[in-house]
Order: C-alpha cells, then sequence, then structure tokens
C-alpha cells in the first residue's frame, strides 16, 4: 500500500502535472495540500476518469485539502479540526481507506512573525497536536500526512542563514512538531534517511530548484500499527523540476 502527499499548489492550474504523476507511481492513497479551489470548482471527474475517487473540502483561492483513492471513495471521518468553531480556514480532512485512517493536513504558514498569522499558526498546531493525541490513543492504525510548515531541524533545510526569522523554523513552531512526536508518532520520512539531507520543498525564488536550496516542511507521520507494516519512504524530487510544476515535491510511505 502507497500513501503519498502532495502540495499541489492550485490544483486546476497543475491538474495536468497532478495525473501525469499519478498515471506513472499509481499510489493508492493521496493527500493534496493548497487546492486553491472551491468544491464546486474541484476536478472530480478528470480524477475520477484517472481512476480516484476523491474528497475535497476547498475554498476559493486559498487552503484546500483533498484525499484520493484509488478505484475507491474515502469514507470520510472528519472535516476541520475541533476547539474553534470561528476557524473557517479548510486546513483538515480526514478519511479511512483501505483501513488505515488518513489524515491531510495544511498547516498555516505564520510569517510574518512575530504577530497575529504566526499565533493563528500556534494555535492551531495546538489543536492539531490534541486531535493527533487522541486519534493515537485509539490504537486505529493512523497516518498524518501533508504540509506541516515546519522545518523540525537544521539539518532539515538546505541553510538557515536567510531564515531566522521565518515562521517555519522559530522555536515554538519546531517544539510544537517535537511534542507532537512524543506521543509516540514516527516521522516516516527520516525513518528512512536517518542523516541524510532530504528535501520536499523548492521556492521558486532565487533560483533555489537549480541549486538544491530546499526545505523539508511535508511530512508523514505514522502510528506504532502502522510503522509495523512500513516498508520504505521517499521523495519523488524530479517531478519538482518539471514544466509549470508546484513548489513541492510528492513525499510517499510504502506499507505492507
Amino acid at each position: 500500500m502507497k500513501i503519498a502527499t502532495f502540495n499541489i499548489n492550485n490544483i486546476r492550474k497543475r491538474l495536468a502535472n497532478l495525473l501525469e504523476w499519478l498515471e506513472e507511481t499509481r499510489p493508492d492513497v493521496v493527500c493534496l495540500q493548497e487546492t486553491k479551489t472551491a468544491d464546486r470548482e474541484f476536478p472530480a471527474d478528470a480524477l475520477r476518469k484517472a481512476g480516484y475517487g476523491a474528497i475535497h473540502a476547498g475554498e476559493r483561492s486559498w487552503n484546500g485539502v483533498a484525499i484520493l483513492a484509488k478505484g475507491a471513495l474515502p469514507i470520510e471521518s472528519r472535516r476541520g479540526l475541533p476547539g474553534d468553531d470561528a476557524d473557517r480556514q479548510n486546513r483538515y480532512i480526514e478519511a479511512a481507506v483501505e483501513g488505515v485512517l488518513v489524515g491531510c493536513l495544511y498547516a498555516p504558514n505564520g510569517n510574518p512573525q512575530p504577530g497575529p498569522k504566526f499565533d493563528y499558526k500556534l494555535a492551531w498546531h495546538a489543536r492539531f497536536n490534541a486531535h493527533a493525541a487522541s486519534l493515537y490513543a485509539s490504537g486505529l492504525p493512523v497516518v498524518l500526512a501533508g504540509d506541516y510548515n515546519v522545518v523540525p531541524t537544521d539539518a532539515d533545510i538546505y541553510s538557515t542563514r536567510s531564515f531566522k526569522d521565518n515562521a517555519l523554523l522559530q522555536p515554538e513552531s519546531r517544539e510544537a512538531f517535537q511534542r507532537l512526536l512524543g506521543q509516540g508518532w514516527t516521522d516516516a520520512l527520516r525513518r528512512r534517511y536517518p542523516r541524510e539531507p532530504v528535501y520536499t520543498f523548492w521556492s521558486y525564488l532565487r533560483n533555489r530548484w537549480p541549486r538544491d536550496a530546499g526545505l523539508r516542511i511535508d511530512h508523514v507521520l505514522v502510528s506504532g500499527e502502522v510503522l509495523e507494516r512500513f516498508v520504505d519512504a521517499g521523495v519523488d524530487k524530479a517531478v519538482r523540476g518539471r514544466e509549470g510544476a508546484s513548489d513541492h515535491a510528492p513525499v510517499w510511505i510504502e506499507l505492507r
């Protein structure tokens, strides 16, 4: 079973890129972020023709998350995080697929910091961590995949020099991620590549893709029940280099 996450950065603009990657790799489950489209404009028909059922929580121009399943419709279990009824940003969706509960997330960026956007980021992560704790305690096989907008350590970025004020690297952001891992979740990419530089995002600015000046902000965390089935993990880095590409590359795990 192959589960992937991909910040597509506008699904209507990059639908051809997405369909090409799906055809090449045929993952069983895909979590998408930054679809940047309303539900009524989501390309469900095109995805269905490609062999994927989909659920989507979107909003026009911003945010948006989706879960795709090969040959099936994901069974939705949650849309949005608990804990703040006033939060209308579509950043989390959850579904059961082939016996695994999959949470798809697009965490807030938080820039500029300090300020209200950073405050929202930290509050969102606190709510996410609380929900994740309940999922872990359930004993179910759970995968939490998406764009966490956190660079966990200095080893997860090409250079920290120009990022000292960036919300993705602030101690509070990193502490939130470490508290999540402290619940028992395993960072699948670091399980597979414990020391090597592994990046998932390369900005369009300052020639960062050709220089391989990347960051690791897309993560797949797995519960203990899923870890027992873990086989492999990786990044489809070449996808980032294609014409019209997202600034993220797909991240995937493979399970028995």
